[in-house]
């Protein structure tokens, strides 16, 4: 019986570089691209003299990549080794699978570890796919000669194929060349993996689809494990410790999130050091993971927009170890920009509290307010405020205005000091156009900035508007918008249905 999960991809609306330090906040919304795990037995029934094996096989898929890896997998010390004459490794879902066994014997008692192992002897076979959206498909719309427009990428079939390079002059032919959009594939990938094996295994339950909000203490403490198992694997596999708000969107959904102390995920680097792998993932899901998360969703009436500008991504790493020299090297000034951008995150998430709020009280005065915003530029919102009614909703998405420019100019400084692109010249002067548009709220570079992704957010029916002026500037409109659910329990493989639900719940005008 296969199991099938998936977990979403993110946009970090506030808290870049921010959110690796304690106790700033990120605001991170997660979205509707999301990425699909499958598992299950490698072979029907176990071979009768499988009972004395000490190794098990598993085979991993990449479609997209056009990719299939064969491992061998130790039952005793939990060593992964592959197989597979290519050299091409996925380092995220060899740890995600190590830590997943691990955490099964660390919890299980005997008769259940009997249980796990005769599972484990018919071999895994592992699936994993991505949301076009999580990719660029750029190249392969203009290759067919279509417009730059989201009704082309969503004719695109599902999980798309990732392009491979031209062969290099020595006839080799190299690594798939991977366009990213900066949604976090990496994180929504390994949470995925991390799911469906622990479902697959007993060890948790996951949420289905349709379980509607995620409540009860047993859920809570099931998406608990599967965070701290897609944490560690995660970022033992990038080699750091990151803030980890990518996994725990993907894990929990749209959040406030504050970071855990690194220090929690100490015994797992020793794991690497001759400790075995079973007691490492023992004592990290003992560990006091003392991150903060918080529910948050965008007010209604606003849709998230992602643009991809087309000139390709941007390393996180090195333009966060831009920023972390610079304040090494200039503490005084330093200090003051981060302090005004976090004033600024803190002011832009007040209003936006605010807004859903006032949502609440009273959703007919909202609801006209905001479509009539929808068809006017910010410059005129004023003018509406002279009903009384309106005052409050008006004044709310004023400030949360002032507050996105208020971020966007600080994070230009500090990029400006450091030495990096973190809201370069072009990105600026598309920024700038967007947030003149009728029923444009909010318009920034998400995360760690850079030439990735642009985003927006729009008021009522007014994204089609922003879609057309992005697509004649040649930014191509991605099918990406928030959906505040995390990680669940597909029904079934998502290649089975014709169209994904990320597509076919987007209305393109």
């Amino acid at each position: 019986m296969a199991v099938v999960a998936s977990a979403p991809g993110k946009v970090l609306m506030t808290g870049g570089y921010l959110v690796l330090e304690r106790p700033n906040a990120g605001i991170v919304l997660s979205t509707n691209a999301r990425f699909y795990a499958i598992v299950k037995p490698l072979n029907e029934e176990a071979k009768p003299d499988s009972w004395a094996w000490s190794w098990t096989d598993v085979k991993l898929t990449s479609p997209q990549m056009g990719r299939e890896i064969m491992y061998k997998l130790s039952l005793k010390t939990l060593q992964l080794q592959s197989v597979s004459s290519s050299d091409t490794r996925n380092p995220f879902v060899e740890y995600a699978l190590q830590y997943v066994v691990a955490a099964a014997c660390a919890t299980f008692d005997q008769p259940k570890k009997d249980e796990l192992q005769k599972l484990l002897l018919l071999g895994l076979d592992i699936t994993i796919l991505g949301c076009n959206e999580f990719y660029s498909y750029r190249n392969q719309i203009e290759a067919r000669g279509l417009p730059l427009t989201s009704e082309s990428l969503a004719s695109l079939p599902p999980f798309t194929s990732i392009a491979f390079n031209e062969e290099e002059s020595s006839g080799q032919k190299s690594k798939p060349e991977v366009a990213k959009t900066g949604l976090g594939s990496s994180a929504a990938m390994t949470t995925a993996v991390v799911a469906a094996l622990l479902h697959y295994l007993g060890v948790v339950s996951l949420p289905s689809e349709f379980s509607g909000p995620l409540e009860g203490d047993k859920v809570s403490a099931d998406l608990d494990v599967v965070h701290v198992i897609a944490q560690t694997a995660h970022c033992i596999a990038q080699g750091k410790v990151g803030s980890g708000f990518d996994v725990s969107s993907a894990v929990y959904g749209s959040q406030r999130y504050v970071r855990f102390s690194p220090e929690v995920l100490s015994s797992a680097q020793d794991a690497g050091r001759g400790i075995p792998i079973e007691e490492a993932i023992g004592n990290v899901l003992k560990a006091n993971w003392d991150h903060e998360r918080t529910k948050f969703s965008l007010p209604p009436m606003m849709t998230l927009l992602l643009g991809e500008p087309g000139t390709g991504g941007s390393s996180t790493p090195s333009m966060v170890g831009a920023v972390k020299k610079w304040q090494k090297s200039d503490p005084q000034n330093s200090l003051e920009t981060w302090k005004k951008l976090s004033e600024a995150n803190s002011t832009l998430e007040m209003h936006l509290k605010t807004l859903s709020k006032l949502a609440e009280i009273n959703f007919d005065d909202y609801k006209s307010t905001i479509i009539k915003c929808s068809t006017l530029t910010s410059e005129k919102w004023r003018d509406e405020a002279l009903e009384p009614n309106k005052i409050e909703v008006i004044k709310a998405l004023l400030g949360a205005r002032d507050a996105i420019l208020g971020i966007r100019c600080n994070m230009r400084k500090m990029g400006e000091a450091a030495g990096i692109p973190i809201e370069p010249e072009s990105q600026t002067q598309l920024l700038d156009t967007t947030m003149n548009m009728e029923g444009v709220l909010l318009a920034g570079v998400p995360g760690a900035g850079g030439f990735d992704a642009v985003f927006a957010v729009t008021l009522g029916e007014s994204s089609s508007n922003v879609v057309k002026v992005w697509s004649s500037l040649n930014v191509l409109a991605l099918l990406v918008r928030e959906d505040p659910r995390g990680v669940f329990l597909e029904s079934n493989d998502p290649r089975t249905t014709e169209i994904t639900g990320a597509v076919s719940s987007i209305r393109i005008e």
